[in-house]
């Protein structure tokens, strides 16, 4: 007969939690305890720690690897049981610190990796490497270097062809949050960007020419 008595569920949930189900995970470091940390916060640490973080590509594709490990049935079933593996992922990537604007490009990749979007090279790869490593193993198939990380499939030696590819060309930008070709979506300049240079009366003549040159062309800084 189930028992009413309240404190027996709650004595439950630390273990819960530690076995990382309904998509939350237990971790700590740095002598401090981080708990109840949702998919969608792992999957941006993840992408955070794990490639280039001005990549949108990079991140998507960390991402894929994640969902497909989950979706294998080889590794857990949720998407911080994945990220929280051990000696699977970077050290501390489920309590370091995140700032800037990379966090938030992280977030909004991890959504929209969340929602079902997919690195299309990737394909089924559930491995990658810091690209400019080389390993001896025989069973390396890779399929694409981006965000700084070559990714690879593992099968059976002589039945591909070995070797890692160079970094492709960009397949996604930034633009509104939204997923847009590099070709058909160049970034958008700044509307009247001498004003804005006009307007930063602390600093030096050089720098708003530089500032200008940066906001107009995007190079110069």
């Amino acid at each position: 007969m189930a028992s009413d008595d309240p404190s027996r569920w709650l004595a439950a949930i630390p273990l819960l939690a530690a076995l990382g189900l309904g998509g939350c995970a237990t971790t700590s470091g740095g002598g401090m305890s981080y708990r109840h940390l949702s998919s969608r916060d792992c999957m941006a640490r993840v992408m955070y720690f794990e490639s280039n973080r001005s990549s949108p590509d990079g991140m998507i594709a960390v991402g894929t690897v994640v969902m497909n490990r989950v979706e294998s049935g080889k590794y857990p079933q949720s998407v911080c049981g994945v990220v929280g593996q051990n000696n699977q992922f970077a050290d501390g990537a489920l309590y370091k610190k995140m700032s800037g604007k990379s966090k938030d490009l992280a977030y909004a990749m991890a959504d929209r990796v969340l929602d079902g979007e997919r690195h299309p090279a990737v394909g089924d790869a559930m491995f990658f490497h810091t690209y400019g490593y080389h390993y001896p193993y025989k069973n390396m198939h890779y399929v694409v270097v981006a965000g700084g990380n070559a990714f690879y499939e593992k099968r059976t030696p002589g039945t591909f062809k070995p070797g890692i590819p160079k970094p492709t060309t960009p397949i996604y930008q930034v633009a509104a949050a939204e997923r847009v070709p590099v070709a058909a979506a160049p970034m958008k300049v700044a509307a009247a960007p001498q004003k804005i240079v006009t307007a930063s009366a602390n600093i030096g003549a050089q720098d708003r020419v530089r500032l200008a040159m940066f906001l107009t062309t995007g190079e110069g800084l």
